[in-house]
């Protein structure tokens, strides 16, 4: 694509995009990115900083009387390697050209068909979003009731996504130095808990765990499941991030980047979780954490620090990819899909999600949003490498009444396919949703004419021959 000058801040593509080269705080777009505000480390604390999930923690939790010890930390360093191949793979096209996930799956799914994948991708992020806020303000709440009396959970709650709000108005300047000085206190922090839980609860520990068979079977592989699938909302929206980091990162040395920031936040969170529960049968992590310290100093430093991991995560992982959806189907900008995205977590009704008997419906939950996740990501992959050869036509990406118009029935059939593979296989509808659904995509993309106008250029012609041919051979 040339880009052509049109002032000092913008550039205009051949489509008329106006790319914004020297955006102000909070003035993000989905046009093709010029300027890339995060280099290695920067990007690499950011990731650790928007990781640190409470849900990894009932992740963790619902894993008691099924893996030991051993195996859960097998399968969450499993799942975490997968997901850094994952983002690496799927990040490659916003990292080289600029693009968000909402553009990206245009050549795929086509300019409305892409609403498709962009609500589903949104769903989980606004639940995760009001769940983790809940968290937040749970701790806030305790903190003020141990300190000085006032305990108003709901007052809180509203508050602080209000806070959360307000934060993510300012867009990815704003989310880069948020993220990259939390990291560090939220790592330290961790590292505390996990030793301090051990201390605690050794001995119990010890015997629900450690000195347990558990499985390597089908439940092993559901679990490395279901630590990526906390995370497979991420590979599916992940250009959203890459488009920001700057150039010059190897793909082996992304998928380091994406697997070592998660690691860590995983297999601490994780296994607080799980050791916790399975000592105590104490599923809220708000009881656990406070009942996990031996003094008020210690205990008020760790539930702020819940408060704060639930800010950082949220503003990344639960703000922005909802928020990009309702920039691209509503035209809205940037600061006013945030407030919406923002008021829309209320919903979620969280309070509900917190409650001891949660975890396995979060679990289900994880679940079934990976069923759909799953198949959309190989249909992404088989796009951009097998059918596209890793070359976009940007100009095409940005023109709505061009050749990705409409809906691409290729790429909803092979999401369809995919969706039953997974939920035929539920415990590893992910894994098993890949190769049908990218297999599917690959086959009506190079064989039914009805979706000849999404193939690159020279391939559609091709094709059109070989249809061509086909026709006057039988006919004679």
């Amino acid at each position: 694509m040339t880009l052509s000058s049109s002032g000092n801040n913008h550039v205009t593509n051949p489509s008329g995009v106006d790319v914004v080269t020297d955006k102000g705080v909070g003035q993000e777009s989905l046009a093709p990115q010029q300027k890339r505000i995060m280099g290695k480390v920067s990007y690499l604390l950011a990731w650790l900083g928007g990781c640190v999930s409470i849900g990894t923690f009932t992740m963790g939790s619902s894993l008691v009387g099924t893996l030991n010890l051993t195996q859960s930390v097998v399968a969450m360093a499993i799942g975490c390697f997968i997901i850094g191949v994952g983002l690496a793979v799927n990040g490659a096209a916003g990292y080289r050209y600029g693009i968000p996930f909402m553009v990206q799956a245009r050549s795929a799914f086509g300019f409305s068909g892409t609403r498709i994948p962009g609500f589903i991708r949104a769903v989980p992020a606004l639940v995760w979003f009001g769940f983790q806020s809940w968290i937040g303000a749970a701790a806030l709440n305790q903190v003020s009731a141990t300190l000085f009396g006032f305990d108003n959970l709901v007052a809180f709650f509203i508050g602080f996504q209000l806070l959360q709000i307000l934060l993510s108005i300012f867009g990815f300047h704003g989310i880069k130095w948020l993220e990259n000085i939390g990291a560090a206190f939220i790592l330290v922090a961790l590292v505390y808990m996990f030793f301090s839980v051990i201390n605690r609860y050794g001995a119990q520990i010890q015997e629900s765990l450690v000195a347990t068979d558990g499985t390597w079977g089908l439940p092993f592989w559901n679990a490395t499941m279901l630590f990526l699938g906390i995370y497979a909302t991420m590979m599916l929206n992940v250009s959203d991030y890459s488009r920001e980091h700057a150039h010059g990162t190897s793909p082996g040395l992304l998928v380091t980047i994406y697997a070592m920031s998660i690691l860590p936040v995983t297999v601490f969170m994780g296994l607080i979780g799980l050791m916790v529960s399975s000592a105590t049968g104490v599923v809220d992590p708000i009881q656990v954490f406070a009942n996990a310290v031996d003094n008020t100093l210690l205990m008020v430093v760790t539930l702020l620090f819940i408060a704060f991991a639930q800010v950082t995560t949220n503003v990344l992982n639960n703000v922005v990819p909802p928020t990009y959806v309702l920039m691209d189907v509503f035209k809205m900008p940037f600061r006013a899909a945030a407030v919406v995205v923002g008021f829309l977590a209320f919903a979620t009704f969280p309070w509900l999600l917190v409650r001891d008997e949660s975890a396995a419906g979060l679990q289900v939950f994880v679940q079934t949003y990976s069923a759909f996740l799953g198949p959309i990501f190989a249909v992404l992959v088989t796009d951009y490498y097998i059918v596209r050869r890793r070359q976009l036509d940007l100009t095409a990406l940005y023109d709505a009444d061009g050749p990705y118009r409409g809906v691409n029935p290729a790429a909803l059939i092979a999401t369809v396919v995919g969706v039953a593979v997974a939920f035929a296989i539920p415990a590893i509808g992910w894994y098993a949703s890949l190769l049908p659904a990218g297999l599917t995509y690959w086959l009506l993309m190079r064989h039914w004419p009805a979706c000849r106008r999404f193939l690159p250029a020279g391939d559609a012609v091709a094709a059109g021959n070989a249809v061509g041919h086909g026709d006057r051979d039988s006919v004679a």
